[in-house]
């Protein structure tokens, strides 16, 4: 392939990346944005093993296709709620193998290079190896802590902040003393370099709680991007380039929106998000929630939901857990045919990645247009009648803007208590995955129903068409029999 065309295929894969990304803003043109992203990256793919810079087929051949077997077997058998694991180990590979491009690179460098460009080239490499170590290693704590691996809670060190800047001061030191070396000599502070790196990597994401790891993935995104950018100048690939920039930028841009949505600086996040010496501290001070918590039964939710006229459905991680995304869609579907308004309100946070609920209930087939934002929903809580809480937590949680001491306080929240009523569904009273405590299972107009979420909704469910079935059996006309 000549360069002129290769150059043309890049844009062409630029452009359905750009395409892509707009498809992806919405969830009525994801599927499109989707198969953008797969036809750009197979046109980038084919044209840069068509380059002229490539020759060794087999070598390729011998990589290629045991990672795409491997990479699609994994993707089909994954679980919808282990897609923030598969996401955030999907992270960590571009972090790995951004360092080891940067290591090889400088291992066999350009002859024709001049000496300031030399210069340039081992900034190019240094910073993308710094990039890179961070991103793999961050993301692979992310992945334990998602799979439960680690603990959720923030490991808090004394001076954590300044062990994070006498890191970073140590590799740009480091970087001072790798630019004045010649081949192979700086490969020493170049491993250095990567060994404190992948201490920070660990430390910082050590450090944040379960509730920011949400915002954890979309950062570790953008990390993701940014060393993919760095392995692009390294190759002097303008496609890797792009791609790299434009999934660093809308992941920054993405971990910005989510933190405005909690009411929490990016910064604040990054080192040390909830959790932190202050926050518990503060929670133990806090208010701890009193009262009676109110049981109920699945009879008596039924039977509240045959007279009510507006539903709201508030789904959390525990109904990803429970997989009952399409059992909520059958009574959706139940409710919608009473006439009954059914609506769905999502968190910003709920789930442990961006748009994790969002996905489920597509998956589901739940209809677009009643799958509302917290800021499109929030206000119409006091005009509704039965609000369902399927396995959500600590977006539910109002301490969040009633207790000033909370370790959440100031984070927005859905407003569920303002309903008439709030059915809970949870296993158990335990705290969420920010480990902070519930009032809302305290309030008088909350009813908690226990168990698994599956088994709970499937009942539900099933008691709901049964009374349409009866229903339906009452409306029919009566054959009458006439006496001759």
């Amino acid at each position: 392939m000549s360069n002129n065309l290769l150059t043309v295929a890049y844009i062409v894969a630029s452009a359905l990346f750009i395409l892509s990304l707009g498809g992806l803003s919405d969830q009525e043109t994801a599927r499109k944005g989707n198969v953008y992203g797969i036809i750009g990256m197979l046109i980038a793919f084919v044209a840069t093993a068509l380059s002229p810079g490539v020759t060794e087929y087999g070598t390729l051949g011998a990589v290629v296709l045991p990672g795409a077997v491997i990479g699609a077997i994994v993707a089909s058998r994954v679980a919808m709620t282990s897609m923030p694991e598969l996401v955030a180990i999907l992270h960590s590979f571009v972090g790995a193998a951004a360092v080891l491009v940067g290591i090889s690179n400088y291992l066999q460098p350009e002859q024709s290079l001049t000496p300031v460009e030399t210069t340039i080239h081992q900034i190019e490499i240094f910073v993308g190896v710094f990039i890179g170590t961070v991103t793999f290693t961050g993301s692979v704590i992310a992945f334990g802590k998602l799979r439960g691996i680690i603990s959720s809670k923030p490991v808090l060190i004394p001076a954590r902040h300044l062990l994070n800047l006498a890191m970073i001061g140590a590799c740009v030191w480091l970087g001072a003393q790798f630019l004045g070396t010649e081949v192979p000599s700086g490969l020493q502070p170049l491993l250095i370099m990567s060994a404190i790196a992948s201490v920070l990597g660990i430390h910082l994401v050590m450090a944040i709680g379960g509730a920011d790891m949400p915002v954890v993935i979309s950062m570790l995104n953008s990390y993701s991007g940014w060393a993919a950018a760095a392995a692009g100048f390294m190759l002097s690939n303008d496609l890797l380039i792009i791609t790299g920039a434009l999934v660093g930028s809308s992941g920054a841009i993405l971990s910005y929106i989510m933190c405005k949505a909690m009411n929490r600086s990016f910064i604040s996040v990054i080192l040390g998000g909830f959790g932190t010496q202050t926050d518990t501290a503060a929670a133990k001070d806090g208010n701890q929630p009193t009262g009676e918590v109110t049981s109920t039964t699945i009879d008596e939710i039924v039977e509240l939901l045959r007279s009510v006229n507006s539903v709201v459905i508030v789904p959390g991680y525990g109904m990803a857990v429970a997989q009952a995304q399409h059992t909520v869609s059958e009574i959706t579907k139940l409710l919608r045919d009473r006439g009954v308004l059914v609506r769905f309100g999502i968190h910003p946070v709920a789930g442990r990645m961006p748009g994790h609920m969002n996905v489920l209930l597509a998956e589901a087939k739940v209809p677009y247009d009643i799958v509302l934002e917290m800021d499109e929903i929030n206000e119409d809580f006091s005009k509704t009648d039965v609000v369902l809480v399927i396995g959500a937590n600590d977006t539910v949680n109002p301490s969040a803007l009633e207790d000033p001491n909370s370790p959440i306080a100031g984070m927005p929240v859905m407003e569920v208590w303002k309903s008439n009523t709030v059915v809970v569904m949870k296993r158990s009273m335990a705290s969420g995955y920010a480990g902070v405590e519930n009032p809302l299972f305290y309030k008088h107009n909350t009813r908690m129903l226990f168990g698994d979420a599956k088994k709970n909704v499937d009942a539900i469910v099933g008691k709901l068409a049964q009374h349409s079935e009866e229903s339906v059996e009452l409306r029919q006309p009566k054959e009458v029999v006439l006496s001759t």
